[in-house]
Formats: structure tokens, sequence, C-alpha cells
């Protein structure tokens, strides 16, 4: 008999085991990702999942049963706690799949303790397995899933993260226009209806989080499924409430700090839109929010970081209107602030990437606008800066995705700069730098179609370095990586523009390259 997947698991962990196994088998692909997979029925779900406590006939012999179920699965789900890691059969369970199928994928679920206490040694005995970690300080069980079902089925985690988004959005959306209704209702109530201070405190304190979740967390999840333009109506009716509101002094800091929140979140909405005049509005009402919590409280790393993140963002809108002497104090103030929070708490990662960040932001200035030297050594000195404290943040957090990505990015700015002045072997040096950086994220996070689109991307930037020097061999060896990551990403995506740019673009050098040899 054949089985999609094998779950393999301690007695202790039954529980889990149950629902994780119900969760699977009841699991449906979405419609673009059916076609053609093996094991999958006609409604996307994934086939039938082994579990021996539930599958086996009554009068079946178990050792022989388990193995003819691991001889048709062509996954290993094992469930990893300390009760597994000194379970003899879950070991031999591992070993055995992997005798039989040694280029099957095995998947690692961590429900409870740390890798080190939790994974048998056998699951660590050859290929690393891919793991999902289910536990809340992890992955947590929504994600933890999405990985294990995206390991099953061989699909990009995105694709299913996104789908997992955007049935939370509509069943969100069928209550939202009654949600801000009840929520404009619910604030009147607070000045006519409630006779007790306290209370109406705390009616003010739901509704304006109800504002705060529709423009934060409801955003986030429409920005996953490209449906910002639903977040219109929301943001105008949420500024309605705040602009009657203007008397800073007589505010609470909560709802200061609610106000900055979610003027942050739709200043961002409209940067993305390109309506930086509406931005920039929403940035420096934020601006005056921000500093008016910081006056209260100046040593409080909190205000510090929600002032940091106002001057930022100013900044960034003047940076894109190119004037250049408006931003440049911003980014400085935000600087100074990043240096403030890392004064405070030198070891937390979170301050150190400000600190890297507003270097970056300071360099990427240094760039664009007009310099004395026309060499861009400023900027250049910013750059390196800002690595060295995204490096002391990798210290800390060595495996954090995002922090693997922006050294990559800076390593990137730099190497721009050293084009610039056609220092092309320091180029090279810092383009290899950002490909490691990528690699390793890749490394971490697998399924990333960012970071995969990272990896070419560094490929073709390091192809284009070579052939400066006249190595067209190797520069036609590393397009014709780039090229097969970006095809693959493209067969995934036909849609996605930045990719189908990226390929035409490696192909058109490829064939140059093809041109100069012949």
């Amino acid at each position: 008999m054949r089985f999609r997947a094998f779950v393999s698991y301690s007695h202790a962990d039954a529980a889990i085991a149950q629902r994780l196994h119900r969760k699977i088998e009841t699991y449906r692909l979405p419609g673009h990702l059916r076609a053609d997979r093996d094991g999958e029925s006609g409604d996307g779900r994934l086939g039938r999942i082994f579990r021996d406590r539930e599958d086996l006939p009554a009068a079946g012999d178990l050792s022989e049963s388990v193995k003819r179920a691991l001889a048709g699965s062509q996954v290993l789900v094992v469930i990893c706690s300390p009760d597994a890691r000194e379970s003899i059969w879950v070991a031999k369970e591992i070993t055995l799949f992997r005798a039989l199928h040694p280029a099957r994928p095995v998947l690692a679920a961590l429900v409870r303790g740390e890798p080190e206490e939790a994974f048998p040694a056998a699951l660590l005995d050859g290929a690393e397995p891919l793991a999902a970690d289910l536990r809340k300080q992890g992955d947590g069980w929504r994600l933890g899933f999405l990985k294990i079902i995206a390991g099953i089925a061989d699909v990009p985690l995105d694709a299913l993260v996104q789908r997992d988004a955007a049935r939370r959005v509509r069943r969100v959306m069928a209550v939202t226009g009654g949600a801000l209704a009840a929520l404009l209702a619910m604030t009147g109530m607070t000045i006519f209806a409630i006779q007790s201070r306290n209370e109406a405190q705390h009616q003010q304190a739901e509704a304006e989080g109800l504002v705060e979740y529709m423009l934060t967390d409801l955003r986030s999840e429409l920005k996953g499924v490209g449906r910002l333009d639903v977040m219109t109506k929301v943001n105008e009716r949420a500024m309605d409430y705040y602009d009657d509101q203007a008397d800073l002094s007589a505010m609470p800091a909560e709802s200061l700090e609610r106000r900055a929140r979610i003027l942050h979140a739709m200043g961002e909405d409209d940067e993305t839109r390109g309506d930086l005049d509406r931005a920039l509005a929403k940035f420096t009402e934020a601006l005056r929010v921000t500093a008016a919590l910081l006056a209260r409280d100046p040593d409080n790393p909190d205000r510090i970081f929600g002032h940091a993140q106002s001057e930022y963002w100013v900044g960034r809108v003047h940076e894109l209107r190119g004037q250049w002497r408006s931003a440049l104090p911003r980014y400085q103030a935000y600087a100074d602030a990043a240096e403030k929070l890392v004064a405070i708490d030198p070891d937390n990662p979170d301050f150190l990437m400000e600190r890297g960040w507003s270097h970056l932001n300071l360099g990427i200035l240094e760039f664009k606008r007009p310099s004395d030297n026309g060499q861009g050594s400023q900027g250049r000195r910013n750059f390196e800066q800002a690595i060295a404290w995204m490096e002391k943040a990798a210290d800390e957090r060595p495996d954090d995705p995002a922090i693997l990505k922006e050294i990559g990015n800076a390593y990137a700015w730099l190497a721009d700069g050293y084009f610039l002045t056609d220092d092309v072997n320091r180029y090279l040096t810092a383009r290899q730098k950002e490909l490691e950086a990528k690699q390793y994220w890749l490394r971490v996070d697998a399924k990333s179609t960012a970071a995969q689109y990272a990896v070419g991307k560094a490929k073709f930037a390091i192809a284009i370095g070579q052939r400066r020097l006249g190595r067209e061999r190797t520069a036609q060896q590393l397009l014709k990586e780039a090229n097969m990551i970006l095809s693959r990403l493209v067969a995934i995506d036909p849609a996605n523009k930045d990719w189908a740019d990226m390929d035409r673009k490696i192909e058109y050098h490829q064939r140059r390259n093809r041109e100069i040899e012949l």
C-alpha cells in the first residue's frame, strides 16, 4: 500500500501526532499547485498518511506492517521531542526509511524541548532533515504546519503562506464592515453613555485596539495577498477618528503609541502607491506624536525606537523626492537614535540592526546626492559600518533570515560603490561576500523564493564583474547558474515582473558571452 507520508512519533506525543495526521490528510493544496502531482486526489488532498496506531489492521504484525508502510511512503515526518529522542522505535523507523529511500525527504517537526535534546540521533545521521518548529517560541503551529505541507507536497512555502493569509483575510473582511461601524459607535458611546471614567477608558482602548488591528495585522495580511487597496476606506475612517484628538497632551501614552503605529502603517501604504504628499503628511504627524511621547520619557528605549522610525520615514520620503538637504538631518537624527539604543542595550540584535540601517541609509543618500569628491568614499565608509553592525547582530542571532538578507544587501551597495570607481577587484570581493550571505540565507530558509532570487541576482552581478576582467568562461558558468535559478522561479510564477525581467537580462548576457567566445 502507498502512503504520501509516514508519521513517526513517540507514544508520549500521540495526541499531537493524531492532530497533525488529521490536519495533513484534510489539507487541500491551492488549485494552481495541484497539476500532475503524484498521489493527490482531484480535490487537492495529499493522500493517505500512515500513523501506525490508527492504520494498522487489528491482526497485523506490527514490525512487518510498519516495514511495508515505510517502503510505500514518499516522505517521513518525525515528531521530535525528548521522548522521541529516547524511543528505539522512532530510531528504527528513521534508519529503515533512509535505507529504503536515501533520496526521499525527511521532515522534522519539533514539538517539545530544544533541538539538541529532541532530535533523535538517527535523524542527524546523514542528510540534514528539513525542520519545522511547531513550538510557540518557534514557527508556531500555523507556519510550522505549512512548512510540513510544503515539504510533503514539494511546493514553495511562500505560495502556501499567501493562500493561508488570503483565506484568513476573507474571513476577517466578512466582518470588517460591521466591525468598523461598531468601532465608531463605540467611540461615541464613551463620551455620552458611559458614566464611569475607568469603563470609558476601557471602551476607548478596545476601540483603538480594533483600529490598530485593522491597520497593522489586517494590513499585513492584505499586503501578503496584494490587496492593500481594500484598506483605503479603513484608513480614511480611522484618520477621521484621530484628527478629532489634536491635543496630544491630553491623550494617554497608550493612545499616542497606537496613533503613531497607525500613522506609520498608513504612510507606508501611501508611499507604496507613490503618493508621496500624503505619505509625508502621515509621517510628519507621526513625528509630532513620537516626539511628544519621547519628551515624556526620554530614556525609554521603546520611545526612542518609535521616534527613530518616524525620523527614518520622513527622511525616506524626502530622499524619494530628491530633496537631499531635507533628507540628511532626518537620517542623521535616526542614526543618533540608533546609537542611543545600542548604548542602552549593546547586545540587542534589533538595536544593532537599527544602527546598521542608519549607516546604510546615510551611505545610499551620499551616493545619490551631489558629492564634492565625486568618488563616494564617504558612502562606502557608511556601507562598511553598516555591514559591521549587521554582522554583530548576526553574531547574536546567526540564523535570522532577515539579518542575513540585509547583510547581503549592504555588501551589494558596497560593491556598487567600487563599481562606480572601476575598482573591479574590490567590487568582486564585495559581491562574493554578498553571495555568501544570501546563500546562507537560502540554507536557513530553503523554500524562500526571495532568497533564491537574491542568490540568482548575486551570481549575475559577479558574472558582470568577471566579464570586465576578461574571464568569459567563468562569467558564462555563473550566468548559467543564475539562469537556472531564475528560469525555475519564472516557471513558478510567470506573472512576477521582477523575476521575468532578471531572467531576460541574464539570457541577454549569455548570448553576448557566446558571441564573444565565437
